[in-house]
């Protein structure tokens, strides 16, 4: 760039602060068109801004998983369409830019002048993606028992409907009498918001191209910087290893090793994942994007709160995930417990190996989502219904202080469904929801507490659990262990990964874990 198209600090504040607000407004969009709770009140959706190349630019804090994701695969996805005015491409596939089946994407392109310029992007959690297991998150061992997955294709070809791409959609959702499931047209609504705010403020501009194409470049330079500064204060050449287990898959596989090397070389930092387990029968495997979205999101952690969130800072980091391995699935695995439970273990990992550097790190949390997925195929006399939760746990304590009780720790970043509003929707009854008293580790500073979540089931049901840290706890830093959690089904202990019917009047508990103690 030449010194009189040099971007001034203030110009480039405000560029970032308008994408950032651009995404923000998408996502307030969303929430208020949605209909189902596990969007309009669990939050479980996240949108962003990418350039032309599929480049991102901006991310609202929204789903680390799914917008680390988003950023690790775009640039292939955009490149595999030629884009015209109106266009939306939709996708879930896994392993063609998504990350498990409910996680569905919405891209539209954005044009000004008749030419492109940059892509808007938000991905949502559907609570019924077509499996036969009610929530869609089944104790699977195949990705075809997790639901319909959508290839990337067009939903909207220069703003025509894709009828029959539509109508398949609404045959998932039996109830549905619009042309797009409410959800889907929710999505629709927040992509078309960022398009109008995008083109509105370009368009107000002398060569409004070139100006975004510069201030995208600048903004990219900066994160870039700020990346090599963190990378520059790291030991180089030096190797610090770590080494974590998943539990289970469910199909009786026993404890599954995740392993990383991580070392600085100049001003890149690799993640060597060499030696993790392959790929298993259960649905703990997950795509590369999964993995790349749990490095990114340790990585954002580390750096200046102002860093943007763009492309520049990943340039700094290299990925080895051996194809194969439950890290880079290949295509037909069961991924649906891979985007949730895999890539918080992942976190505990990246974090144990940056230790191992001299980087001050917070113990593990709970490393879990916790995840409870019900509902009934319904009948003569009743409604299908689909409801699926992640629940809060213990985060680690750390060099500052104590770790929070009864929080979303990293990869997830959702709120809990309100009682009112579950018992609103769904034949349930919320008994007990409270803290577990001394789940956190002990140390100079103690892990935050676990969460203790009793449900009451009106109407017979199916319920499938994925959880984890059941029975490896999560590790302290020179603390104590947080402690493990435990699912029970009225009052009998049940398998951290299970599938099971209840009757009406029967019970589930979730103890969720706490996180691990810290000391100097």
């Amino acid at each position: 760039m030449s010194e009189e198209q040099k971007v001034s600090g203030v110009e480039l504040a405000i560029f970032s602060g308008k994408l950032n607000a651009i995404c923000e407004e998408m996502g307030f969009v969303l929430q208020r068109c949605a209909f189902s709770p596990n969007i309009k009140d669990r939050l479980d959706f996240s949108c962003a801004v990418f350039d032309a190349r599929g480049k991102i630019l901006a991310q609202a804090a929204h789903i680390p998983v799914h917008l680390g994701s988003m950023a690790f695969a775009m640039s292939s996805l955009v490149n595999s369409f030629q884009w015209f005015e109106g266009d939306v491409v939709v996708v879930n596939d896994p392993f063609q830019g998504g990350t498990h089946l409910p996680d569905v994407t919405l891209v539209s392109p954005v044009f000004v002048d008749d030419a492109l310029a940059g892509f808007v992007v938000n991905r949502a959690h559907h609570a019924n993606i077509g499996s036969s297991s009610p929530g869609s998150m089944p104790l699977s061992s195949d990705i075809a028992e997790e639901g319909v997955l959508i290839a990337p294709q067009k939903l909207f070809d220069g703003g025509v409907l894709n009828q029959s791409l539509a109508s398949s959609l609404r045959d998932i959702v039996t109830s549905c009498s619009s042309d797009l499931p409410e959800d889907f047209a929710a999505q629709l609504s927040a992509n078309n918001v960022g398009k109008r705010r995008l083109v509105d403020w370009l368009s107000g501009k002398k060569e409004p191209l070139r100006i975004f194409q510069e201030l995208s470049d600048a903004l990219n330079e900066y994160g870039s910087e700020l990346m090599r500064r963190f990378v520059e204060n790291l030991p180089d050449n030096t190797f610090s290893e770590f080494t974590d287990y998943l539990e289970d898959d469910g199909f009786g596989s026993g404890a599954i090793e995740l392993k990383l090397s991580l070392v600085r070389k100049r001003d890149v930092v690799c993640f060597d994942f060499t030696g993790t387990s392959a790929q298993v029968k259960g649905n703990l495997n997950c795509p590369e994007s999964v993995s790349a979205a749990s490095v990114y999101y340790v990585i954002a952690c580390l750096l200046p709160e102002y860093t943007p969130k763009c492309d520049g800072v990943f340039r700094h980091i290299e990925l080895k995930v051996p194809k194969g391995s439950i890290l880079n699935a290949r295509p037909g695995a069961a991924v649906a417990a891979g985007n949730v439970e895999t890539s918080m273990r992942l976190v505990d990992l990246v974090q144990g190996a940056f230790i191992g550097l001299g980087v001050d790190m917070p113990a593990a949390s709970q490393g879990t989502m916790n995840n409870i997925a019900m509902g009934s195929a319904g009948g003569v006399d009743s409604a299908r219904w689909d409801y699926y939760e992640t629940i809060a746990g213990g985060m680690g304590a750390h060099s500052c202080g104590p770790g929070l009780s009864g929080v979303q720790c990293h990869m997830t970043n959702t709120l809990n469904t309100p009682i009112e509003s579950l018992e609103l929707h769904y034949p349930l009854r919320i008994e007990r929801y409270e803290l577990r008293d001394s789940s956190g580790g002990t140390g100079q500073n103690v892990g935050g507490n676990g969460l203790l979540r009793h449900y009451s089931f009106l109407s017979r049901a199916n319920v499938t659990l994925l959880t984890e840290r059941r029975s490896v706890k999560p590790w302290g830093v020179k603390g104590s262990e947080g402690l493990c959690g435990a699912n029970w089904h009225n009052n009998f202990s049940i398998a951290g990964k299970c599938a099971l019917e209840v009757a009406a009047g029967d019970t589930i508990t979730i103890e969720t874990p706490g996180g691990g103690g810290w000391s100097s």
